[in-house]
């Protein structure tokens, strides 16, 4: 294909990776705030729900541009997908964020499987965050 440059493309990648992963930092952060609150009656500030809840929000929407970037910046370039481990990692980064998100409106008394569920699934979000890191920085480096 003869088509400009993706340079602008990347950046926003990289750009939407450093939010995506800073608000999975606050996501861990509000997170372990909630749980210690469920601890401790009545010490969990009213803002740290809604926070832990929107920022999820946004880390999903941030996710879902990144895949979108990547679809459309490596069909541009390559014509062709899957030319790295980058695409399975990221594909299973976009699976647990979407089913952490709905892990999470899952949560209620009525579902006690629910929570432990959306720990665990966060805490496996953690690794796939490090390996996509660490596998996109090897796609950056073919496209610069």
């Amino acid at each position: 294909m003869d088509l400009p440059s993706f340079i602008w493309l990347w950046k926003i990648a990289a750009w939407s990776m450093g939010f995506a992963i800073a608000t999975y930092l606050l996501q861990t952060v509000t997170g372990i705030g909630m749980f210690a609150g469920r601890t401790q009656a009545g010490s969990r500030p009213d803002w740290l729900r809604p926070l832990h809840f929107w920022s999820g929000v946004v880390m999903a929407l941030l996710v879902l541009l990144l895949l979108a970037i990547g679809i459309v910046g490596t069909l541009g370039h390559y014509g062709s997908l899957a030319h790295s481990a980058h695409l399975p990692i990221g594909i299973g980064v976009v699976e647990l964020v979407m089913l952490s998100a709905w892990s999470a409106v899952q949560i209620s008394p009525d579902r006690p499987w629910a929570r432990p569920l959306h720990i665990a699934v966060n805490v496996l979000l953690c690794v796939a965050f490090v390996l996509v890191s660490l596998t996109g920085w090897s796609v950056v480096q073919k496209y610069l």
